[in-house]
């Protein structure tokens, strides 16, 4: 069984909206990470993962991003005494709102980052950087998509 998590590469003109993760949390606690989260169980349900993205922007950092969201990728790992984790990653404009740390349990820190900043950033780790490259290469060839 897998949990599902979410995640945005939410960008504003030629930057992203990046978090460090929260001391206090137990993955990846102090490191830099796009905002997201898991997935609840609702039965029945349509539009889940988006759904669940625009909650976690929200409640987390307080955004909003538009309509449009695109999905950039998957991975999976596994987190210890918890379990297996697949990761979608979507890509999505910003719309309102300007972020803050809304949820200092999750977000210690809050950022708009080009894509250079975070690739050279210390606390960046490799998932994030490869997932932002990602939705670069994606913002690069669909451009007509938002």
């Amino acid at each position: 069984m897998f949990y599902i998590n979410v995640e945005g590469a939410v960008y504003r003109g030629d930057k992203y909206l990046i978090i460090q993760r929260s001391l206090k949390e137990d993955h990846a606690g102090g490191l830099l990470s796009m905002v997201g989260g898991t997935v609840e169980k609702e039965g029945n349900s349509i539009n889940l993962l988006e759904r669940t993205l625009r909650r976690e922007l929200y409640e987390e950092v307080g955004v909003k991003v538009k309509d449009k969201i695109i999905y950039v990728r998957n991975t999976s790992f596994e987190i210890e005494n918890v379990g297996e984790v697949v990761d979608i990653v979507f890509l999505c404009e910003f719309e309102e709102g300007e972020p803050y740390i809304k949820s200092p349990d999750e977000v210690d820190q809050v950022y708009w980052m080009t894509t250079e900043e975070i690739f050279n950033h210390s606390n960046a780790t490799n998932w994030l950087i490869d997932s932002i490259k990602e939705a670069e290469k994606l913002r690069k060839t669909s451009r007509n998509l938002f």
